[in-house]
């Protein structure tokens, strides 16, 4: 699982970085209810031993599907490699916003005479999980100006620009914009041999 290179970013751009690329292909992070527990422990999320079900796991591939399928929409992404498996944005939507109502709503209890807010919730731990990373999402999409594409070659990650000279994910792609860049430069002032 590679989330825990992505720590600074928000906790929807490391959702979405559970589908990345490199030189042998693209790569799911996410293939069963274990990467779900593993994903939600790299970003720090108690689950006090509950594990994620089979039910949560196909919630966490389709809140991260959505989520990828909005960021596209916001940041006018078309590469193709980062095509999400949620085509439709009205769908990606929806499918987050019913999520972020799984989120437990504080209940006014009578305790000892007084009134105090409780938040009580029936969800397991990961669902509400889940429901906190969608609400967040929604926070991240709406301010679209944030969140950028890495258009670095063979890249499908989306990140957050928090410094305003960022252009790239990581350090490693910046490097391989640069390294191509150089390639192109050098050979094409190298002379061009007429055959013989």
């Amino acid at each position: 699982m590679r989330t825990w290179m992505l720590p600074d970013e928000p906790v929807p751009v490391r959702l979405m970085a559970t589908i990345w690329a490199d030189t042998d292909g693209g790569h799911d992070d996410l293939a069963g209810p274990p990467d779900v527990d593993q994903w939600l422990d790299a970003i720090g999320v108690a689950r006090h031993g509950v594990t994620a079900t089979r039910d949560e796991f196909r919630r966490a591939r389709t809140l991260r599907d959505s989520v990828r399928r909005l960021a596209a929409f916001v940041t006018g992404d078309d590469r193709p490699a980062a095509t999400s498996a949620r085509p439709d944005v009205q769908q990606a939507l929806e499918f987050v916003n019913a999520v972020v109502r799984e989120l437990p709503v504080p209940q006014l209890v009578e305790r000892e005479a007084s009134l105090e807010l409780a938040t009580g919730s029936a969800a397991s731990p990961v669902t509400t999980a889940l429901a906190e990373v969608a609400a967040e999402a929604q926070q991240l999409l709406s301010r679209g100006s944030l969140l950028r594409a890495c258009h670095a070659p063979g890249c499908v990650l989306y990140f957050a620009k928090t410094h305003p000279r960022r252009e790239w994910c990581s350090v490693a792609c910046g490097n391989r914009v640069r390294a191509a860049r150089h390639y192109r430069t050098v050979r094409s002032a190298r002379p061009t041999r007429d055959p013989l």
